[in-house]
């Protein structure tokens, strides 16, 4: 049983990876691997405290809240970590069914056998539609 008195964040070794940890985003009824994004310890505070994934985009440098402009959120069903503090797998629910960018149910949509590349992605949304900016 968990002390009530521990917070869970300092368990997270931030200082390992330069203040980042990578999380894996995996749907919690399935288990697919959704995504992988980064996380820092503010995001995975307010991630906490939402109950929805909040990560740190290191292309734009700031907290990005999952689904802040396609509305495709994160439900936070429970957060694991790593033996060594320094990963965390996010059990959620994807709400509107895709957790990509490019508008398909997972990141990891292309696989490579031997030399050729297949797209075997599920389309949910176009993108030029839902990021129209």
């Amino acid at each position: 049983m968990p002390a009530a008195d521990l917070d869970p964040v300092s368990l997270v070794d931030f200082d390992k990876a330069g203040g980042l940890v990578t999380a894996i985003a995996q749907d919690d009824v399935t288990g697919e691997v959704l995504m992988v994004a980064y996380m820092n310890e503010e995001s995975l505070r307010r991630s906490l405290a939402c109950g929805e994934a909040v990560y740190w985009s290191r292309s734009r440098k700031k907290l990005w809240h999952k689904g802040e402009e396609s509305g495709n959120v994160q439900k936070l069903l429970g957060v694991y970590l790593d033996c060594d503090g320094d990963a965390l797998v996010l059990r959620v629910e994807q709400v509107g069914g895709a957790a990509c960018h490019t508008g398909k149910r997972n990141c990891f949509f292309r696989r490579i056998d031997g030399g050729a590349v297949e797209d075997v992605g599920i389309q949910v949304f176009d993108p030029d539609e839902v990021y129209r900016k």
